[in-house]
């Protein structure tokens, strides 16, 4: 019996839709596992096919969707700089940029969009790092995290230009803001020295706003 073009196209769109969930819920395993083992083991001890086994897949569904250790590092990075909220951290920063003009107010911004995002996301990048100095991988990927992150700062100095202190360039102000952010402010502070993040948010705070405004 043949159905009718309607309920044919509705059972498609409902498959299509069933598809797209299990494979939003197979990425989001394979991406916990690998922070797990990451964690756990390091990133060069960590390997695709215990990450796989962890996440109930196979290595070469690791690989097709990830294409290996460094695609899996930067999922886990861009799930970090979306934050916790419902809206990604960088959409709710711009859009507190665009629509406020007081930059002691952006500042706060960034501040508490920091301890969202940094405790995501150093613990990888602290990972990457070390991995870095043996495994020309990791540095690979180091340098290009690290650019999109200059990138990003170089958009937030042109934000407040018109708020910096006499003499500050757009470009030192981007340098400050990236080394700011810099995964070893928040190893030092909050990781070793155990600030609590409310504390280093408002060590964020002052910093930028002595080094930065007028």
């Amino acid at each position: 019996m043949r159905l009718p073009a309607r309920a044919v196209k509705t059972a498609r769109a409902y498959d299509a839709s069933a598809r797209r969930a299990a494979a939003a819920r197979r990425r989001t395993a394979v991406v916990d596992a690998a922070a797990a083992r990451f964690a756990a083991e390091g990133y060069a001890g960590a390997t695709v096919a215990a990450i796989a086994g962890d996440a109930g897949v196979s290595p070469e569904t690791v690989y097709k969707t990830f294409g290996g250790k460094p695609g899996l590092v930067r999922a886990i990075w861009d799930r970090a700089l979306a934050g916790r909220g419902p809206v990604h951290a960088e959409e709710r920063s711009d859009a507190v940029s665009g629509t406020v003009d007081d930059p002691l107010v952006i500042i706060d911004t960034w501040a508490r969009l920091s301890t969202e995002v940094a405790p995501l996301g150093t613990p990888v990048l602290l990972l990457v790092r070390d991995a870095a100095a043996s495994d020309p991988g990791a540095a690979a990927l180091l340098e290009e995290l690290d650019a999109a992150r200059l990138r990003r700062m170089t958009h937030n100095a042109k934000v407040i230009q018109r708020h910096l202190r006499p003499g500050l360039s757009v470009s030192a102000a981007r340098d400050i803001l990236f080394a700011v952010s810099a995964p070893g402010l928040y190893e030092t502070l909050v990781m070793h020295q155990g600030w609590s993040l409310e504390d280093f948010a408002e060590f964020l705070r002052r910093t930028l706003a002595a080094q930065l405004l007028r």
